[in-house]
């Protein structure tokens, strides 16, 4: 079984110095936002629509993607996280 991965950042760091992604696609730029999720993990994340071209006809489609730190869903939970995904459901 291959070795779990650790966070090596905070989630302090993460908040103080987590800045926006550009995410380019199909050379369009996006901006992702550091974004803490409901699960407890860590990343970025962006969402918005889009015009792409197919055989010259334009068609939106919605953008979402997450970026997620490997191992921050681990990382001990202080006073500024979100509640458990259970709770936040409920």
């Amino acid at each position: 079984m291959a070795k779990k991965s650790t966070c090596p950042i905070t989630r302090a760091q993460f908040r103080s110095k987590a800045k926006a992604v550009k995410v380019v696609i199909d050379g369009k730029e996006f901006i992702a936002a550091p974004k803490e999720f409901s699960t407890n993990s860590l990343g970025w994340n962006v969402n918005e629509k889009v015009t792409v071209e197919i055989d010259g006809v334009p068609v939106t489609v919605q953008v979402g993607m997450n970026m997620t730190i490997v191992g921050s869903k681990e990382l001990p939970l202080d006073a500024q996280s979100p509640p458990p995904a259970a709770e936040a459901q409920a």
